[in-house]
């Protein structure tokens, strides 16, 4: 089976916009970056959030139904890429570039909004469309913007779909159905998502605090990273990418972590790579009680307690759908350009939980004293859909 290449990401959180930037601020702040607590999308209870603060290009000269925010964002981690995608649609013909994105909250700012100006007004806002909150949006969107005619659509399986969108992707190119594939993910802040998560007491009013004892919930946050992927030589390969499923509950993880080991196995499997090469783990590390204790036991298992791992949430916040596609990013810095290994820091108060798994937590400016070969990345999300994907430097 042909070798699948990750070119260089377009991306954009709270950590900046564009690989250059994050990659300054991911490894070179003195303290935690990204997240500042705000009222924004909960009137009267500050909460730390991970939001864009970059200017958004305008979206006048798209139909209406495509201009909404998750849209400008997904449009400012695009640019980055552009010119590549752009060559790509004109080496392969416009029916042979795919878009495979993950998005889970679509328009839903714009008809919060809509639906506070119907109860002030009695009128539904002129330019507001149904559409807008269709799941589908972001991949019309981007399939619009670029003029591609090939396969298009969204993967909605909550903070899984940015990675589950790699190995979907991944697969068109295996059954040759596209040539190439503009896959990741982007999600955005509102206040129906923070009020949903808020109800289920997952939300820390702090800078979240995985893998401590000291836990007590996650930071939200929003953010895009889209990849162009292909069968051409890049930088980085898609090693290899395992999918699970738990069934065993609609918002709390299996606390064996069958499905996540599963997922974390068949990644490797896939790839042929022993545990022992993974050089360093991006964890799903969310910060709550039920992923961390999960989680932890699940690495030990697969991985051992002395691979490198660390969660980068506490700088970017969990951006839900765009997640395992930001930390993908990550992990894809990570291997490229990085001769001295120096790995992603897990931000934490340094107080283990002894009930948890031992890990080796990143320690800020660490480093593994070499060029890094094999990535792992965690995702887990809602109803027990975990997802693992694994980069290999070419």
């Amino acid at each position: 089976m042909s070798a699948i290449y990750l070119h260089p990401p377009g991306l954009v959180c709270a950590l900046g916009q564009g690989i250059s930037q994050v990659r300054r601020t991911l490894w070179g702040a003195a303290g935690p970056a990204g997240l500042l607590p705000t009222e924004r999308y909960s009137p009267g209870r500050s909460l730390h959030l991970g939001e864009v603060r970059t200017a958004l290009p305008g979206l006048a000269h798209v139909a209406p139904e495509f201009r909404i925010r998750n849209n400008a964002i997904a449009l400012l981690a695009l640019a980055e890429i552009r010119p590549a995608v752009d060559a790509a649609i004109a080496r392969f013909g416009a029916d042979r570039v795919a878009i495979v994105v993950g998005t889970s909250t679509s328009g839903l700012p714009e008809g919060e909004a809509a639906r506070e100006a119907l109860e002030r007004t009695g009128l539904w806002p002129q330019g507001f469309s149904y559409a807008q909150q269709e799941l589908g949006n972001l991949a019309g969107f981007l399939a619009a913007e670029l003029g591609t005619t090939g396969v298009a659509h969204v993967i909605s399986t909550a903070c899984s779909a940015g990675a589950k969108s790699l190995a979907s992707g991944a697969r068109l190119l295996h059954a040759a159905i596209a040539d190439a594939v503009v896959v990741g993910g982007c999600d955005t802040l509102g206040a129906f998502t923070v009020a949903g998560f808020s109800a289920l007491d997952a939300v820390s009013a702090t800078r979240c605090n995985p893998m401590s004892v000291n836990r007590c919930g996650i930071n939200l946050g929003e953010g895009a990273a889209l990849f162009l992927m292909t069968r051409e030589e890049g930088p980085v390969r898609l090693a290899g990418c395992g999918e699970s499923s738990d069934a065993h509950h609609m918002s709390a993880p299996d606390p064996s972590g069958r499905g996540a080991i599963r997922a974390m196995q068949s990644a490797l499997q896939r790839a042929g790579v022993p545990a022992g090469a993974v050089d360093y783990v991006n964890l799903h590390g969310t910060a709550t009680q039920h992923n961390d204790a999960m989680e932890s036991l699940a690495v030990a298992e697969v991985l051992g307690a002395n691979v490198p791992v660390s969660s980068t949430k506490p700088m970017t916040g969990h951006t839900l759908a765009a997640a395992g596609a930001i930390e993908a990013a990550f992990g894809w810095l990570t291997l490229v350009d990085n001769p001295q290994g120096m790995l992603p820091p897990h931000w934490w108060d340094g107080q283990p939980d002894p009930a948890l798994a031992p890990l080796r937590l990143v320690a800020p400016h660490e480093r593994l004293g070499r060029a890094p070969r094999y990535v792992l990345s965690n995702s887990f999300a809602f109803g027990g859909s975990n997802a693992c994907v694994l980069l290999g430097s070419a």
